[in-house]
């Protein structure tokens, strides 16, 4: 039940339209006096955060704060983000089809970070999301980062590289389809000579891991698979960029993997779990179809797609030997 002194404190900033830095003291305060976060309280904290246009720079620490303890702590199971929980999450923050403020997108991929599961819908709809701000361009980053429509920059690498991250933890979760599908929208949405390099370096190793995954090898944890290589800092042009990408830095996704040995009879359990991803030929042959065709979509090979071409082209007796064929068709 929420605290009255709270529910006042909730309807006179409301009634005032603006949240200053004592407003976030005395919520904060009474938010947190009993240790609980209910869902009042949230779904309060997603009106006040509508209805008030001037807010003090404190306020988005608090909302996301606030918001992460009751979907992460509060609602059950603790630490666990179950599919009723994202979907109520989603549907606060999608009233009116999008992300309303970067307060709310990051609390999106906070929500992520510290929640030990997630369900996949919560972190295609987060991915989503960036594809919109990136496309629309609208405003500025939490940081003040401004977005240029239609094009990629660093601030938006780094927002999805974290949502990658996040949804993969520590385990040796591949990049699902879903996932790829939204890279591969930004990829082809996007202007590839105004793009941040590091997307390339993303997009590239995020796709083939994905690909190396439904092949049979172990996945590493997306940190390492994902990693921003030193290397970028250089700042090279596009075409010397995807020379290193091919001839090096693409190389190094293929030894984080391992490819699946003869299992203990305790990683055979595991291995029964993961059966729609690994050692299995018709998954091989259906996720090396769709990338084809998914390269081939808009009728145009970017320089992106050309360097995760050479890459599984190099990795074929591995990966599956059909791709060499279906990919010179859009090489």
């Amino acid at each position: 039940m929420q605290d009255i002194r709270v529910s006042q404190t909730l309807a006179q900033v409301a009634q005032r339209q603006s949240i200053k830095a004592k407003d976030v003291l005395v919520l904060r305060r009474d938010v947190f006096r009993d240790g609980i976060v209910s869902r009042l309280e949230a779904q309060a904290l997603f009106d006040l955060n509508n209805a008030c246009s001037v807010q003090d720079s404190s306020w988005v620490d608090f909302f996301i704060e606030a918001l992460t303890d009751y979907y992460v702590h509060q609602a059950d199971p603790a630490g666990y983000i179950s599919e009723e929980n994202a979907t109520h999450l989603i549907t606060c923050i999608n009233r009116d089809g999008r992300v309303k403020s970067q307060s709310e997108l990051e609390l999106l991929i906070h929500v992520l970070e510290k929640a030990s599961s997630s369900p996949a819908s919560l972190v295609s709809f987060t991915l989503d999301q960036v594809k919109r701000e990136v496309l629309a361009g609208r405003g500025l980053t939490r940081h003040g980062d401004e977005l240029t429509p239609g094009v990629i920059g660093e601030a938006e690498v780094d927002l999805l590289r974290r949502i990658l991250y996040a949804f993969g933890g520590d385990s040796h979760m591949a990049v699902s389809r879903a996932e790829a599908e939204i890279l591969f929208e930004i990829n082809d949405q996007t202007d590839e000579l105004e793009n941040h390099i590091s997307w390339s370096d993303l997009f590239v190793k995020a796709i083939a891991n994905f690909m190396m995954a439904a092949s049979g090898y172990q996945p590493p944890p997306r940190q390492v698979a994902l990693k921003r290589e030193a290397w970028l800092e250089q700042r090279d042009d596009i075409s010397g960029f995807m020379s290193k990408m091919v001839s090096g830095g693409l190389q190094g996704i293929f030894n984080v993997y391992s490819h699946s040995g003869e299992p203990s009879v305790a990683e055979q359990r595991v291995k029964d779990m993961q059966v729609d991803i690994v050692n299995s030929e018709r998954v091989t042959q259906s996720e090396t179809t769709w990338l084809v065709n998914r390269i081939s979509r808009d009728g145009n090979t970017s320089e992106n797609e050309r360097a995760l071409i050479e890459f599984v082209k190099e990795n074929s007796s591995s990966i599956h030997p059909s791709f060499k064929t279906l990919s010179e068709n859009v090489a």
